[in-house]
């Protein structure tokens, strides 16, 4: 089949180089303009760009993809299908129209659950037990379109955000094959989701990173993995914002009965904070301006001790 490849974030990558190494005909790979990133706001292109160029594959990086001239760019390449992965646009319904078969999508969740922009995330900071890849055919709502193929894994304890994606990534590309296989064949069923199982998961906000240390130990644990890589977990402390990369559960801590967000104990296994149910052992953490640490460096570092105090403060803009 001839393929029009949409996708920008890292997340696209393992199923674009899948389709390099595949039989099929890749005429083009949409990805998102060029933009200025880091410190110093060196333009540069997304992950899926360097792998196409690297490839030798034909880019287009238009700025707005509903626009005429991007409908008469893709008209023109006579695709069979498009495969969209973490694109980044919004279609309207003459792009989808335009591939002879169908557009289809790789999405982070068992759908219908976890429609939206973060559903990886979602998924970790409710403490799921489970998760998966779904390819749908696309429809104009988002994350609704009938299901051609889900598969699941689980979701470890100490999975965060970022390693899962790794998982599920990898795991797109390979239902990605699959897929491609029976719509190749028309040996495919377009399974409609059920709406009144529908779990929404919209797109993080600074606010999510919050720390509310009167939630349970097992909340705030799920939280800080659930958050990375942004906005990334954070409390106050001492009128600065200190950020939580890393953490455990306690369920107890001997003779203690403190305030929530009150440090119990300070030393080389870890700073342990009271929560509304339980304690947190916190591992990795970075207070504002200054460097990523361990907790025992933390401590000799800015003399954290026992008693201190970490506050849900406000988030500062």
């Amino acid at each position: 089949m001839k393929i029009i490849f949409f996708g920008s974030a890292h997340f696209a990558v393992p199923a674009l180089e899948a389709l390099i190494k595949s039989s099929h005909e890749l005429v083009c790979v949409v990805t998102q303009p060029d933009k200025k990133k880091g410190r110093h706001l060196h333009v540069s292109g997304t992950d899926v760009k360097s792998t196409a160029v690297a490839a030798k594959l034909k880019t287009f990086q238009p700025e707005n993809i509903k626009a005429k001239e991007s409908v008469n760019f893709l008209k023109n390449l006579d695709a069979d299908l498009f495969v969209i992965v973490a694109y980044g646009q919004m279609f309207s319904r003459e792009v989808l129209d335009i591939p002879k078969i169908m557009p289809i999508n790789i999405h982070a969740s068992l759908l219908p659950r976890y429609r939206g922009a973060a559903p990886i995330n979602w998924a970790i900071i409710n403490a799921e037990k489970k998760t998966g890849v779904s390819i749908m055919y696309v429809s104009l709502k988002m994350d609704s379109g009938p299901v051609i193929l889900q598969k699941e894994i689980k979701i470890e304890e100490n999975d965060t955000a970022v390693s899962l994606e790794e998982k599920l990534s990898d795991l797109g590309a390979e239902l990605l094959m699959d897929a491609l296989k029976i719509i190749d064949s028309r040996n495919y069923r377009l399974l409609e989701q059920d709406e009144e199982k529908v779990i929404l998961a919209p797109k993080l906000k600074k606010e999510d990173g919050l720390i509310d240390w009167n939630a349970s130990a097992v909340d705030i644990y799920n939280q800080v993995r659930g958050v990375l890589p942004w906005p990334g977990a954070f409390t106050g402390y001492r009128g600065k914002i200190l950020k939580i990369f890393q953490a455990d559960i306690l369920p107890v801590f001997p003779n203690h009965k403190p305030m929530p967000g009150e440090v119990v104990r300070a030393d080389k296994h870890g700073i342990v904070v009271a929560c509304g149910r339980g304690f947190l052992n916190l591992k990795e953490l970075q207070l504002e301006a200054g460097k990523r640490m361990s907790a025992q460096n933390f401590i000799i570092g800015h003399k954290l001790k026992a008693g201190d105090t970490l506050v849900s403060s406000r988030v500062r803009h």
